[in-house]
Formats: C-alpha cells, sequence, structure tokens
C-alpha cells in the first residue's frame, strides 16, 4: 500500500477548482460588464451636460450682448437727434423725447443727459434734473464720439450717484449697469441706466433648472448680473475664476469639469463678441452624479440579480463536489491513518524490549519479534514451531505449560520463569498470557515476556541492605525505635531494652504512655504529631527516666522515613544519653563564673594598688625635681638626682599603664560612645605631639581626606590610641624621616586609619605579640620602649569600639599600623559600656 492520494480525490478537486472557477469568471465578467456600461453613460451624461451648458452659455452672451448693443444703438441714435440749443433753451422736449425712447428697451431704467460736470440736464426721470453726479464712481467719462460700459453700481438711480442728496440705503444686490455715450458736437454726455435685474430674469428663463448657475461678468471679473443656488450677488467679483487664470483672453470659448465659483462644477463661459463681458454657466457635478446614479439603478439591479444567480449556482456546485470530495478525502485519511498505525505498530513491535509472541493452543510459538532474534541469538525459524516450554529452565517449564490450558476462557494469566540465551547467561521473565478468540472460541493465545533480571536482582539486594540496616540498628550503642503513625512502637533495638529496662516483646504494637509517665508522654505526642504534619527532622531534650530510676538528660532525633505508600510510613526514632555532657556544662560554668571572679578581684586589686603608688611617687618626682634646681651648682649630685626623677617617670608611666589596663577591665573605666568625626581627635592629636615631632626634626604627613570619617567612639579613649600609635611612630623612627598618617572609608563602609614610619619595622615573629600586656618588641629592648602596655590598651579600647589593630612591616622599612572601624552614617543612640 501506498500513501499517494486516489485518483477519484484528484479528480474531484480539478472539477471543484474548476467549477470554483468559472463562476468567479462569469461574476467578474458581469462586474466589468456593469462598470463599463456604467462608465459610458457616466461619459456620455457628462459630454450632454457639457452640452447644453455651453449652448447656455451662447444663448445669454448672445441676449447680454444684443441686450447692451440695443441700447447703444438708442443712445448712438439721440445722441445725432439731441440739440444742445433745445437743452439750454428748452428742456422739455427733450425730457420726453428720452422717455419715449425707454419704451423699447424694458431692460433700461432711465436715459440722462449730463455735462462735463457731471449735472444732470435733462432724463427721462424728471427728479434727477440738475443733480450733480459723483463721476469717478462710474470710472469717469469716455472720449468724444465714444462709448463705455460701467460696473455694477449699487442704487436704483441716478440719485444714488448724486454728491449732494444723501443715499438711502437700498437693498443688496439691487443697481444698475452704466453705458455712457459721448456727443460729437459739445461736452454732453448721453448715461443709460442698464437693469442688471432684466438680465437676470432672462438667465433664469433660459436655465429652467434650480441646480443651474450663471454669470454676468465684467473683462475684470466684476460681476454685474447671477442667478442660480449660491452664487455671487451682483457686485462682488470672481476675479480668482480659473477661466481668467488658465482661459482667457487665450481661449475664448469653452467648456470643462473641475473649479469654478465652488469646487467640483461644470462649467461652460463664452466671452462677448463685441463687449467687455463674460457669460459663465455652472452645474454642480454631484447633480450629473445623482442622476447617474438614479439611471443606472435598475441596471445594477438587474447585475447583482444574475452575478447573485451565478454566485449562487456556483456555490451549489462546488458545495456538491466538495461533499463528494470530502468523502473520498475521508476515505483516504482512513486509509493512510490505517497504513500508519500498521507501520506504528510493526515499529513498536520491532523496538519493544520485552518479548512478544503468539502461540497456538497448544503454545507452539508461530510469531516473535525481533527481541527474541537479539535475545537468543538464534534465527527465526530456530524459534517458530517449538513449544514455549521448552525454551525456559526445566524448573519453570511446569509454570509456562500451565498458561496455554485455555479451558478457564479469556482472562490474562501470569507466570514468572528462568532462561538461558545463547552466551549462557540466565535471564528471568513475568511472562503474560491472553486468550485469541474467535467468537466465543479460543483460536490461539498472544503474550509478552518482561526482563525482570535487574529489578529481582536490586529486590535481592535490597533486602541484604534491609537486614545489614537492621543488624547496624541493632547493634547501635545509641537507643533506636519506630512507630507508626498512631504512636505504636513498631521496632526497638537492644540498646533501647537495655536503657529503658524492657523487653521488645512487651513494647511492641503498644504506645509509649502505656509505661511512661504522663507528661513526658504528652511531650513526645505533641512533637511526634508536628513531625507528621510539618515532615523533615526534628531533634530536642527531655529527659527519660532510666532502667535505674534516675531521669537522665536526652537528646531525642527524629525522622519520617517513608515506605512503599503513605501508609508504610514510619518515624525513627535516636536517643542519646547526654546526662554526663549537660554535668559537664555545669562544671564548666561554674568553673568560668569564678575564674571571672578571680579576674574582677585582680583588676581591682591593680587599681587600687596602682592608685596607692601614685601617692607616693609624686612625692618621689616632686622631691627629685627640688633637688635638680637646687643641685645645678653640683654635677654629682644633680646626676643624682636626675636619675631619680628618670626612674620616678617611668615608675609613673608604669602605674598609669596599669591603671588604665584595669579600668578597662573592670566597671570602674567606662567607656561612652557617641558619633563623631575622627578627623578631630587625630588633629587634636597631631598638635599635641607638634614639639616631639621638632624635637626629633620629623615630619608628619596628614592625609584625612574631605569626607567626614563619622564612627561611634568614645573621644578620649579614641585620641588616647591615636597617641601612643603615633607617640611609638616618633620613638622609632630615623632623625629627619617623615611619619605617613592617613584615613578612609572603604567600600565596605569601614574606617581605615594608619601609622607607617620609616623605622627598623619590627621583628616577623613579634607582629602579634607586641599587642600583648608587658610584652615590648626586640627591637626596642635597648630602652628606647615602654611598659609594653601601651599596644595592649590600644587594642581592648578598639575592642570595645568594635574595632581592631594590627600591624605589618613594609617592603621598602618601617612599619604600619591599620586600626579599622566600623562607619556610621545615621545618627545612632550614645551607648555606654
Amino acid at each position: 500500500m501506498t500513501d499517494a492520494p486516489l485518483p477519484a480525490v484528484t479528480r474531484s478537486r480539478s472539477y471543484s477548482a474548476a467549477v470554483t472557477v468559472a463562476g468567479v469568471v462569469l461574476v467578474l465578467a458581469t462586474l466589468v460588464a456593469l462598470v463599463v456600461y456604467g462608465r459610458v453613460q457616466y461619459l456620455d451624461q457628462l459630454r450632454g451636460e457639457l452640452g447644453q451648458s455651453e449652448m447656455q452659455a451662447r444663448v445669454l452672451e448672445d441676449h447680454a450682448t444684443r441686450s447692451v448693443e440695443a441700447v447703444a444703438v438708442l443712445l448712438t441714435n439721440l445722441s445725432s437727434q439731441l440739440d444742445p440749443a433745445d437743452l439750454y433753451g428748452g428742456r422739455t422736449r427733450t425730457d420726453a423725447q428720452l422717455q419715449q425712447s425707454l419704451v423699447a428697451l424694458p431692460h433700461v431704467r432711465s436715459i440722462s443727459v449730463i455735462d462735463s460736470n457731471g449735472r444732470v440736464v435733462a432724463s427721462s426721470g424728471p427728479t434727477d434734473v440738475d443733480l450733480r453726479l459723483a463721476l469717478d464712481r462710474i470710472g469717469g467719462l469716455p472720449a468724444a464720439g465714444k462709448e463705455r460700459l460701467g460696473g455694477f453700481v449699487p442704487g436704483r438711480s441716478l440719485a444714488s450717484l448724486s454728491v449732494s442728496v444723501a443715499q438711502e440705503p437700498t437693498r443688496a444686490g439691487v443697481g444698475f449697469i452704466p453705458l455712457i455715450h459721448s456727443h460729437p458736437q459739445g461736452a454732453l454726455y448721453l448715461i443709460a441706466l442698464i437693469n442688471p435685474d432684466s438680465l437676470a430674469s432672462y438667465q433664469l428663463r433660459t436655465l429652467d433648472d434650480p441646480t443651474r448657475s450663471a454669470y454676468l461678468l465684467s473683462y475684470g471679473g466684476e460681476v454685474l448680473a447671477s442667478t442660480g443656488p449660491g452664487t455671487a450677488p451682483p457686485g462682488g467679483r470672481l476675479g480668482t475664476h480659473p477661466i481668467y487664470r488658465d482661459y482667457l483672453p487665450a481661449i475664448e470659448h469653452a467648456s470643462y469639469v473641475g473649479a469654478g465659483s465652488a469646487d467640483d462644477l461644470l462649467v461652460a463661459f463664452r466671452l462677448s463678441r463685441t463687449r467687455p463681458l463674460v457669460v459663465v454657466v455652472e452645474l454642480p457635478r454631484a447633480k450629473v452624479i445623482r442622476e447617474w446614479i438614479d439611471s443606472m439603478r435598475w441596471f445594477a439591479l438587474a447585475a447583482a440579480v444574475i452575478i447573485a444567480f451565478l454566485a449562487g449556482m456556483t456555490l451549489l456546485a462546488r458545495r456538491s463536489l466538495r461533499a463528494r470530495e470530502s468523502a473520498l478525502e475521508a476515505l483516504e485519511v482512513t486509509r493512510l491513518d490505517v497504513v500508519r498505525r500498521e507501520q506504528e505498530l510493526r515499529v513498536l513491535v520491532r523496538s519493544l524490549r520485552e518479548l512478544v509472541f503468539r502461540t497456538d493452543l497448544g503454545g507452539v510459538l508461530n510469531y516473535a519479534n525481533d527481541r527474541w532474534l537479539a535475545l537468543r541469538g538464534e534465527s527465526m525459524d530456530q524459534v517458530l514451531g517449538r513449544p514455549l516450554a521448552d525454551l525456559v529452565e526445566p524448573a519453570d517449564r511446569e509454570a509456562v505449560a500451565a498458561l496455554f490450558q485455555h479451558s478457564s476462557g479469556a482472562g490474562i494469566r501470569t507466570a514468572t520463569a528462568n532462561m538461558r540465551v545463547d552466551s549462557g547467561k540466565l535471564y528471568r521473565f513475568d511472562f503474560a498470557v491472553v486468550s485469541l478468540m474467535n467468537g466465543s472460541t479460543v483460536t490461539g493465545f498472544a503474550g509478552s515476556a518482561v526482563d525482570v533480571t535487574d529489578r529481582y536482582a536490586a529486590e535481592q539486594a535490597l533486602q541484604q541492605q534491609l537486614g545489614f540496616v537492621a543488624q547496624v540498628l541493632e547493634s547501635s550503642p545509641l537507643p533506636v525505635a519506630t512507630f507508626d503513625r498512631h504512636g505504636r512502637y513498631l521496632t526497638v533495638n537492644r540498646a533501647w531494652e537495655e536503657f529503658m529496662g524492657r523487653s521488645r516483646d512487651s513494647v511492641i504494637g503498644s504506645r509509649g504512655a502505656s509505661f511512661m509517665p504522663a507528661a513526658d508522654a504528652a511531650l513526645h505526642a505533641a512533637r511526634d504529631a508536628e513531625l507528621w504534619d510539618k515532615g523533615g527532622k526534628l531533634s530536642y531534650e527531655s529527659q527519660m527516666r532510666h532502667r535505674d530510676g534516675a531521669r537522665r538528660d536526652v537528646m531525642i532525633t527524629k525522622v519520617i522515613v517513608n515506605g512503599g505508600n503513605q501508609t508504610e510510613a514510619r518515624l525513627l526514632s535516636i536517643t542519646m544519653d547526654v546526662s554526663e555532657f549537660r554535668e559537664a556544662e555545669r562544671a564548666t560554668r561554674l568553673a568560668r563564673d569564678a575564674a571571672e571572679e578571680a579576674s574582677r578581684a585582680k583588676s581591682e586589686f591593680i587599681a587600687n594598688i596602682s592608685h596607692e603608688l601614685r601617692t607616693p611617687l609624686q612625692a618621689i618626682l616632686g622631691f627629685s625635681e627640688l633637688g635638680m634646681m637646687r643641685g645645678r651648682q653640683e654635677p654629682k649630685l644633680q646626676g643624682m638626682f636626675t636619675d631619680i626623677h628618670g626612674s620616678g617617670t617611668r615608675m609613673l608611666a608604669l602605674v598609669n599603664d596599669l591603671l588604665d589596663v584595669s579600668k578597662i577591665e573592670s566597671s570602674v573605666g567606662a567607656i561612652a560612645l557617641e558619633r563623631a568625626d575622627l578627623r578631630v581627635p587625630v588633629n587634636a592629636v597631631a598638635r599635641e605631639l607638634t614639639p616631639l615631632l621638632a624635637a626629633r626634626h620629623l615630619h608628619l604627613a596628614l592625609e584625612l581626606g574631605k569626607q567626614p570619617l563619622v564612627a561611634k567612639v568614645d573621644p578620649v579613649r579614641f585620641a588616647q590610641v591615636i597617641r601612643n600609635v603615633l607617640a611609638n611612630a616618633i620613638k622609632f623612627s630615623p632623625l629627619g624621616s617623615s611619619i605617613e598618617l592617613q584615613g578612609r572609608i572603604t567600600d565596605d563602609e569601614r574606617i581605615h586609619i594608619t601609622v607607617r614610619d620609616h623605622g627598623a619595622g619590627i621583628p616577623a615573629g613579634e607582629l602579634e605579640l607586641i599587642f600583648e600586656a608587658f610584652v615590648q618588641s626586640s627591637a626596642s629592648k635597648d630602652g628606647s620602649g615602654g611598659t609594653g602596655l601601651g599596644l595592649a590598651i590600644c587594642r581592648k579600647i578598639l575592642a570595645a569600639h568594635a574595632g581592631t589593630i594590627t600591624a605589618a612591616n613594609m617592603p621598602d622599612g618601617g612599619a604600619i599600623f591599620l586600626i579599622d572601624l566600623p562607619a556610621r552614617h545615621h545618627l545612632d543612640r550614645e551607648t555606654t559600656y
């Protein structure tokens, strides 16, 4: 069998794809046809509207031009008939003539005659005579024999141009267009007021469309007459209209789609043939689009019906083919799954570490997996056809043969047997056999054999280990017992029997409360419950009654020992008799208290004797100083008193040091700690010892930094430490050398103060001995040293400050002392020790 798909599945997939493609192509073709037809219809309608706008622009331009031309012809005829003498002799005939002329021109409001100064000398309107006009408002007067068409002038008559008559407010858009004609024989001018409303009315009748707009514009962009929705009123300006920017004067008439007085319009314009006039007709393109949509609605509906029909038929055909394809694919998946499962089963059986076999009713092998070949080293022909019982050890053959007794029907039967392989090694297997049934008839057997050789060996080793552990516990000198969850004894060793004076037969299965005092039993039960609840390990001290009746101090250690499951867990208890240890501990405590009392008595004795010795020493020093002063004239006597004074001084220093030691070790010398900057006492000591430095020509280099060296110290005692260390450095430094004293804060928040000299240094074996009481360095046995208490006192003082002092030799000579203290950055309460 192969994993290739069925031909029917492939053909079904091809048909489904073909139907889908055909349906999509038909739908797309319908959509494309609808779009193309709609596009053509839209362009046709757009061209038709543009053509209509061009025709309307031509009609309106012709009407406006003819209207102005008719007025111009009338003014020319009147000018030729006008006699200036009639104007100044009798004006009545001229006014009548002007009024008669208006009958033929309904779009003209009035005709007047004015002189060069702007005074009205005759008019078709009697009220306009003798008015003086502001000629600048009509753009001036034309030359002799010429005429000029003015712009839009707000107002109803010439009175709106008067310089003397108060102007009445007029409604927006109400005005006239003046046409001025010059008389050829004199400084007289005929002026006709053209009514723009008459022109707008003609525009409205010509457009016959409420959505269209029409403008009559001057050549400069001024609106002379307009009609339509949202148009600019007469007197406004459209100088920015695209026709002025993109077409005029090169192109006199055209139409386009784009911007006009607003955005997105159909625009048609035409320039007058003889007058500086421009006619513009505009139509919103939205109106064209709406009409186009209305015209396309039924076509779109028909196309939608066609598309829906095609899509439905395509989906129906595709669904039918997909259903067939799904059924074929399901069949193919089932076939491939069967093939895959068969291959997996083969691989699984081949890769099993267990022996898998099948037999007939008599237990003769007719199938075996590859593990048989690898284990026995025989070919399949040598294994198959043999009874399974013949392959195991003779002692186990009867048990294996019993597996194939099929009288009991179905069910799993098991047996354990040994089998020897070709290498001679003996393996132990757990056999499991199940009957193969055909209805209710047994046709054979199938089974497996699991190699349990290592597990069997491990079980044997575990039994030996458990036996060994039991012997170890039994021979342990410490009492050992195990309990269950209910506190009943499971096992005890011989040491437990000897300690408690009870035999194991009398306690196994019973609770400790049966032979212990109630208080002891309650204590142990509470501790056991805690251990069962939290797990881990538990150690505590208690007292237990020994077999001799005495209560002994014991250390009890308990731990939970898990078994194969939770119900097999047990509590292991080990008891250690610590009575002798506790007695020794009490004896040690008494000895320590006695030693501390003796040390305190010694310190008090030293303190008292030091105070008593200072009194006679003061007298000796005083009288020796007096003898030195009075014996100046006798050198021998002065030398004797000098020796007495020096010995007394050394004796006093020894007594002071002893007194310091006693003060530190007793409660007499209290140390009051306070937060202080160590730079202050160090600088004070340096100033104090300046005379000693000058006497030996020594230079002291101080480097304490700018950062405060804050610590909790007793300033007086700390100054004593600096004084002793610096005084020693002065003693042992060569004349003219230098001493470096530095202070800094380390990264671990410690203060380090170092004092370094350039003397002979300290022998390597004495770097720690010099800090012991009454011990001096061998380098100072020449008499330069002191009592041997100074550095010991320094170490005791620093120990009370939680600090240290150490000494070392420098590679280039000299010694260095390091004083280490914890730094403090927060204000702490002062403490007294």
